[in-house]
This record gives C-alpha cells, sequence and structure tokens, in this order.
C-alpha cells in the first residue's frame, strides 16, 4: 500500500466497517461573529462546510436518520462527527448535551469534534475525557498551512503557535488529533509543502485530511478568483503537491482524504472540473508510476 488509508485504519481498529455520520451541531464561528474576525476565512462557503448534513433537523434526528440510510447497507459501526463551523464554540454545558445527543445507541464508536486550534481550552478537554469513558474521542484541527503569513492572507484569525499549542494538548490529554490542510493555497510553494508534513509528523498527529482549494460563491475567495488576484494551481501541480507531503509525512499518520469534495451547488471552481476519483486515480497511480510513497523521505526526526 503507497499510503495508509483510512478505511484500512478503521476495518484494523474496529474490527469492520465504519461510517462516518456527518452532522450540523449549529454551531457559529468566532472568525464569523466579529469575536475573532468577520466573514471568515476567505474560502468558507455560508455552511461552513455543512453542505452534506441535515442541518434542518436536531441532532439526535440527524443520526437516526443516516444510520438507519447506512445499516441497509450493512454497516454496523458508526462515528459521529461534527464538521460544520467551530464545534467547540459555546459553553461546555451547552456541548455536553449537544456532544450527548450524538450518542444513540452503541452503534456510535465514536465522537469526533472537528475545530479551530484557538478554541480547545482545558474545560473543552476535560469534557472530551468524560466522553473518552464512553466511547473513542478525535479531535480535528483545521491548521491549512504552516506557512503563517499566509495563514494571514486567507484570514484564519489564528496563528501557527495556537495550532501547535492545542496540538500538544490535544495529544497530551491521549485523544486522536487529525488536522486538516489545504495543499495549493496560491501563497504557497513546494518548501510549505514540506515543511508542513514535517512539522505535523514532528506533532506526532494521527490524522491528515488534505483538501484541494475550491472556490464557492458569497465568499471572499470568489471575489478575488473573478478579479484575477488569485490563480488556482494545475490538477497536475496539485497531484505533485500531494505526492511530495505523502513522501515527508510519517508513515503512521493515517490519510483520511487526498482531495476536496466541493458543493455541488453554488461552486465557481472545484477540482479542476473533475470529479474526485478521477483526481485521487490520478495521485495514485503516479504513486505507482514512481514507485514512492508515504514516508519514502521521512527521515528528519530523531525518533
Amino acid at each position: 500500500m503507497r499510503y495508509r488509508k483510512l478505511s484500512e485504519y478503521l476495518k484494523e481498529r474496529y474490527g469492520e466497517r465504519v461510517q462516518r455520520i456527518v452532522i450540523f451541531g449549529g454551531f457559529s464561528c468566532p472568525n464569523r461573529d466579529g469575536t475573532k474576525g468577520k466573514g471568515g476565512c476567505i474560502y468558507c462557503d455560508a455552511t461552513g462546510s455543512g453542505f452534506t448534513t441535515l442541518m434542518n433537523l436536531p441532532i439526535r434526528e440527524q443520526v437516526l436518520r443516516m444510520k438507519e440510510r447506512f445499516e441497509k447497507r450493512g454497516i454496523k459501526k458508526f462515528i459521529a462527527y461534527f464538521q460544520a463551523f467551530s464545534n467547540t464554540y459555546a459553553p461546555t454545558e451547552e456541548l455536553r448535551k449537544k456532544y450527548e445527543e450524538a450518542l444513540v445507541d452503541d452503534s456510535i464508536v465514536q465522537l469526533s469534534i472537528s475545530t479551530r486550534p484557538d478554541l480547545v481550552p482545558e474545560e473543552v478537554l476535560d469534557l472530551l475525557e468524560e466522553f473518552k469513558k464512553r466511547v473513542d474521542v478525535s479531535v480535528e484541527l483545521g491548521l491549512q498551512t504552516v506557512n503563517y503569513r499566509t495563514l494571514k492572507r486567507i484570514n484564519r484569525g489564528h496563528t501557527l503557535a495556537e495550532f501547535i499549542d492545542a496540538a500538544v494538548r490535544v495529544k497530551k490529554r491521549g485523544f486522536e488529533l487529525v488536522v486538516h490542510v489545504i495543499l495549493n493555497l496560491p501563497w504557497d510553494d513546494m518548501e510549505d509543502v514540506v515543511e508542513t508534513a514535517k512539522v505535523l509528523s514532528a506533532l506526532d498527529v494521527d490524522g491528515v485530511k488534505l483538501h484541494s482549494l475550491y472556490v464557492v460563491e458569497g465568499t471572499k475567495l470568489a471575489e478575488m478568483y473573478r478579479k484575477g488576484e488569485v490563480k488556482i494551481c494545475s490538477q497536475e501541480e496539485y497531484v505533485e503537491r500531494v505526492i511530495t507531503f505523502l513522501e515527508y509525512l510519517s508513515p503512521k499518520v493515517v490519510i483520511h482524504r487526498l482531495v476536496a469534495d466541493p458543493p455541488k451547488e453554488g461552486t465557481i471552481f472545484g477540482n479542476w472540473g473533475k470529479s474526485k476519483i478521477e483526481t485521487i486515480n490520478m495521485i495514485e497511480k503516479e504513486l505507482e508510476r514512481r514507485d514512492t510513497y508515504q514516508g519514502k523521505k521521512f527521515d528528519y526526526l530523531n525518533w
């Protein structure tokens, strides 16, 4: 195997296929409501990437409906995944209530919380430790890049130091840590790709979600794209960046995703007009052609 796939890792861990149920928790984001900034990250759409959820239903109902749908395919184990916006952005008692709603029965084997690096205070980690006594808990942090200048350009509203601090504290508590990265941000070059892989490996993260940058109506990025202020790299260059990233990444890290899955509506640019699987196939064929693999150049840490 050329890279460590999520599907295989979950089968190893739970003994069978596990399906992620994406949940809209009704959260906002401090980078949108004025606490940290307004408008959010330049690429963030109005749903906060929650466009695949049943967002108009209560949390418990969302889980039950999606679970029923997947159970018809023979799937028996599930991950309750709070995805949209910042899913730790509320008082702890409100968080406890929302997370509890998602644990509908014993088929939920993992609670997965996606949030910002600047929104994981100790009291939130204390709360997650309570849930860890009942189910596995993973924390997903949006980093996107280790280039701190690019973080400013995309209006992330947090620093690289804040990410490192959050990552260290999450790992110290024994939670599984997954990090989101956009590999083809227009202000990053291949050195940034390599350094991102190195930093994540040094932090001993458990998983990585790789995203290709897409452009959605109503975002600052859409405005910049139409004005010609940003240029998105070719599909071939994206494939090159993914392969380079994988080569420098620790072979222990689980790859949750290789390319983004843009919304079906409102997307101005997404995956070069190709399906997600086409880009995945390109990456896998190129890995094979070069006879390369995840961790091939992982020789820079004193482990």
